[in-house]
C-alpha cells in the first residue's frame, strides 16, 4: 500500500471544505468581550472575541455597510452575528462577521481593570507628583524582561549605540502566561534592592492584550509603587489601558524607547562640552582684550605718569597741613594758659581765705562761722582763724559796739 502525502495546501483545502458544508458553522450568536480591536481606512474591521477561557479571532469586512458601529472598544461585551471561516492560507480559523450588539457592559477582564484604576486613581497613586524625576545619566540599568524576548535585546543594542559604557543588569522572568506577574513583581524588588541600580526597567515587546495583561495585575503594580528607584514601564503598544504605565514613574512605548528617554547619546555630550568650551574661550578672550584695553590707557594716564610729581605735591601739602597745625596748637595752649590763669586770679580775689593775708581773721564758735556778737558770752571757747594757721582763745570780757 503507497502512502499518500498530502501539501499543507491541500490539508488545508480540505479542512476549509469540511468547515464550509458544516451547516452547524453557519448562523451562529456568539457573546464574548472585545480585544485588539483595530479598524482600517480600507473599511475592514479585526477584533479578538474571548472570555474566561478562550479567544477566537473575528473579521468583518465592509463592516460600514452591515451598519457595525465605529465606536467599538476593547473591553465592550457583545453580541455577533456570523459564520465559522478557515482561512487556507495562514492555516487559521476566525468568525466571519455581519452583525455586532453591544451588551452595554465591560467584560469581566476590562470590568476589573477599571475597579484597579479607580481603586488606585482615589489612593492617589497615579498622582504625578509622588512620581521620582529621572536620573541625568543612569550607567546602572536594571531590566525585567524575558531573556529569551526581542525586548533585552533591543535595550542592549539601542545602549551600546547611545552610550556604551553603562551597564545592563537583566533579571530574566517571564512577562506572559501564568506566573509572569509574580515574576515580574519580584525582579523589580530584587533589583529595587541593590544599591548601584540607578533606574528599573520593566516590560517587554508588543502582543495582545492577553500577553499583556500581567502588567495589569495588582502585585506588579504594587511592585512599580513600592520600588525604591526610578521606574520605566515599557511595554509595546498602543493602548493606555496598562495600570503599570500609569504607575510607573515614566511611561515608554516599547524597550527601545525606555533606554532613549534615560540615556542621551554620547555625541550629546560631546556637544554641550564642545559648547562650553568656545563659551569659555570667547569669555577668556573678552577677559583678556578687556584688560589690554584697560592696561594701554592706564600707560597712558597722566596721574600714573606723573606719579612722583603729584607725590611730592602732596607732601608738601601735608607739610604745610603739619605746620599750620603746629601753630594752631600752639596758640590755642597759650590762649587757654592766660585764659586759665586770668582764672586762677579771679578766684584767688574771691577766695575768702586770701583776704586773712591782709590781718583779718575769722572766729569760730562750735565749728560756725560768727558774724555778731550776740552769739557770744564770756568764758565761751573759740576758734580764731588766721592766714597761717588757726588757734583757740577764751572770751575773758565782752564789749559790744553802741549800734546795738
Amino acid at each position: 500500500m503507497s502512502e499518500k502525502i498530502y501539501s499543507v495546501n491541500e490539508i488545508n483545502l480540505k479542512i476549509k471544505d469540511f468547515i464550509d458544508n458544516e451547516i452547524n458553522f453557519y448562523d451562529l450568536f456568539i457573546k464574548g468581550e472585545i480585544s485588539n480591536i483595530k479598524y482600517y481606512k480600507s473599511g475592514h474591521l479585526y477584533f479578538t472575541l474571548k472570555d474566561e477561557n478562550s479567544s477566537i479571532n473575528c473579521t468583518a469586512f465592509n463592516y460600514r455597510y452591515k451598519k457595525i458601529s465605529n465606536d467599538l472598544k476593547n473591553g465592550d461585551l457583545i453580541k455577533l452575528f456570523g459564520r465559522v471561516n478557515f482561512y487556507e492560507k495562514t492555516g487559521q480559523i476566525q468568525i466571519l462577521v455581519s452583525f455586532i450588539e453591544k451588551q452595554d457592559k465591560l467584560g469581566s477582564l476590562f470590568e476589573k481593570l477599571e475597579r484597579l484604576k479607580k481603586k488606585y486613581r482615589e489612593k492617589g497613586w497615579f498622582d504625578t507628583e509622588r512620581k521620582k524625576s529621572l536620573p541625568f545619566l543612569p550607567l546602572n540599568i536594571g531590566v525585567v524582561t524575558s531573556e529569551h524576548g526581542a525586548a533585552i535585546h533591543d535595550i542592549i543594542n539601542t545602549t551600546k549605540k547611545r552610550f556604551k559604557n553603562a551597564n545592563i543588569y537583566l533579571y530574566p522572568a517571564k512577562v506572559q502566561g501564568t506566573g509572569a506577574d509574580v515574576e515580574i513583581a519580584k525582579g523589580i524588588d530584587t533589583l529595587s534592592n541593590l544599591d548601584f541600580i540607578d533606574v528599573i526597567i520593566a516590560g517587554r515587546g508588543g502582543g495582545s492584550i492577553e500577553d499583556l495583561w500581567a502588567f495589569n495585575q495588582e502585585i506588579t503594580v504594587k511592585a512599580f509603587y513600592y520600588c525604591k528607584k526610578v521606574t520605566i514601564s515599557a511595554v509595546g503598544h498602543e493602548s493606555d489601558l496598562l495600570l503599570t504605565d500609569l504607575i510607573a514613574d515614566k511611561r515608554a512605548s516599547t524597550p527601545t524607547q525606555a533606554i532613549e528617554i534615560i540615556l542621551p547619546e554620547k555625541k550629546y555630550f560631546y556637544e554641550i562640552l564642545n559648547n562650553k568650551y568656545n563659551i569659555l574661550n570667547k569669555i577668556i578672550d573678552n577677559k583678556i582684550n578687556s584688560k589690554k584695553e584697560k592696561l594701554i590707557s592706564s600707560k597712558n594716564n597722566y596721574t600714573l605718569n606723573n606719579i612722583n610729581k603729584l607725590i611730592q605735591i602732596k607732601k608738601e601739602v601735608l607739610s604745610n597741613k603739619y605746620n599750620n597745625l603746629n601753630v594752631l596748637i600752639d596758640n590755642k595752649f597759650k590762649f587757654d594758659k592766660k585764659t586759665l590763669l586770668n582764672k586762677i586770679d579771679v578766684l584767688k580775689k574771691v577766695n575768702p581765705l586770701s583776704i586773712l593775708e591782709k590781718g583779718y581773721s575769722i572766729v569760730y564758735k562750735d565749728e560756725n562761722v560768727v558774724k555778731t556778737m550776740q552769739n557770744f558770752k564770756k568764758n565761751d571757747i573759740i576758734k580764731i582763724r588766721v592766714s597761717d594757721g588757726e588757734f583757740k582763745a577764751k572770751i575773758l570780757d565782752i564789749k559790744r559796739s553802741d549800734n546795738e
